[in-house]
């Protein structure tokens, strides 16, 4: 009960309060307001207007990629990466069951097939070791190069890793894995925004990369996402299809293939060009926590989730991990009861009803971690006082 109450006095104390806790909050504290009253004052509250185009162009220059469209959420750049990368229905996308759902709510919104892998114990994210093994003992590679299961010869035509509470999967191993069985790479960066491995940023090593700003992310747009594609002409088509597919005419409604009314609202990116003006400060104040956090835990008997060693981390939700499931049931009990917002980890994918009967590998770091993990209170505040 003492290591509880030490936990409950540091939280407090970091956030000046004994009010509730947040797990995470959006700040707003630039030019949110006067750039929301502009696009009022322009109308142009939908999806035609000037700061989606600097909301892209701004991502574009953050993630040094070839272009980043604006989409309403990362759920829907998702489904749109799958669907631009030449996932087809009744094809098959590794994925990790360690995941938020909109991982493979995507795949299976496309009308794929999710296989659930384990994750590596650092990071949190797609093991390149359960991939390869996955792949050497139950897939080939055809006449016409294609990656399929030797069961049934579906093809497994893609890889969809997460970049779990934004530290960066072990990415150049993944891309040699996609490049030796002809895989596509989608990265769930989600949550990733900021982060780096090995010098470059998270979400532009596959073919396509999608970042979330929903708002508890480091970044906010309220709702929304961006899909990062590798070259200019992936980002043409992207915008397309995320616009109903509609050919540009003075007039007329044409439209040449089945699309998605997916594009953010100006009203959002105006929001997010905001947010993205202190993104700086916010990842240092993020880094400034994280240690706080970790000092303090060095002294414990929980074990402070850092970032990789490969990476560099936007530490976007810090965690710590517990020595068993009924200690970490005694940790979120004690801090949710003194008002204190702590979270386990996603309930892994193959445990939910809709996911239940997809196929696997051995997941015993996933189900591990499942039973250990707890978020902390993560709100960037400690350089803004």
């Amino acid at each position: 009960m003492s290591q509880f109450k030490s936990i409950i006095d540091l939280v407090q104390q970091i956030y000046d309060t004994k009010d509730s806790i947040s797990l995470h909050e959006p700040q707003f504290f630039g030019n949110e307001k006067l750039y929301l009253n502009d696009v009022i004052e322009s109308t142009f509250v939908s999806s035609v207007g000037k700061y989606i185009n600097q909301f892209e162009d701004t991502i574009t220059k953050i993630t040094n990629t070839n272009r980043a469209v604006a989409v309403v959420n990362g759920t829907a750049g998702l489904h749109t990466a799958l669907r631009c990368a030449g996932v087809m229905e009744g094809e098959i996308v590794i994925t990790q069951s360690l995941t938020f759902i909109a991982t493979c709510n995507a795949i299976k919104s496309i009308g794929a097939e999710p296989v659930f892998l384990d994750v590596s114990i650092e990071g949190f994210g797609l093991c390149p070791n359960a991939l390869s093994e996955y792949l050497d003992q139950f897939a080939y590679v055809n006449n016409d190069n294609e990656c399929c299961l030797k069961k049934n010869d579906k093809i497994i035509k893609a890889v969809m890793p997460m970049h779990t509470f934004g530290h960066p999967v072990k990415l150049s191993a993944l891309v040699d894995i996609c490049n030796l069985w002809n895989l596509k790479l989608v990265e769930d960066a989600a949550e990733s925004l900021g982060s780096f491995y090995e010098g470059q940023h998270t979400g532009t090593f596959g073919e396509f990369g999608v970042i979330s700003f929903n708002g508890n992310k480091i970044v906010t747009t309220g709702g929304g996402g961006v899909i990062l594609c590798k070259n200019k002409e992936d980002g043409k088509k992207v915008k397309h299809i995320t616009t109903t597919a509609k050919v540009p005419h003075l007039y007329e409604y044409i439209h040449d293939e089945v699309g998605f009314n997916y594009r953010m609202p100006n009203l959002n990116a105006a929001l997010g060009c905001a947010q993205l003006e202190r993104l700086d400060l916010y990842l240092k104040e993020k880094r400034a926590l994280a240690k706080i956090y970790k000092d303090f835990f060095s002294s414990t008997r929980f074990k402070f989730v850092d970032e990789p060693s490969y990476a560099k981390s936007n530490f976007w939700l810090n965690a710590i991990i517990c020595k068993d499931r009924n200690e970490r049931n005694r940790f979120l009990n004690e801090t949710n009861a003194a008002g204190i917002m702590t979270r386990p980890i996603w309930t892994l994918m193959h445990n939910l009803k809709m996911y239940t009967n997809c196929r696997r590998g051995d997941l015993k770091v996933s189900e591990w971690l499942q039973d250990r993990v707890v978020n902390l209170p993560s709100t960037p505040v400690i350089l803004q006082n």
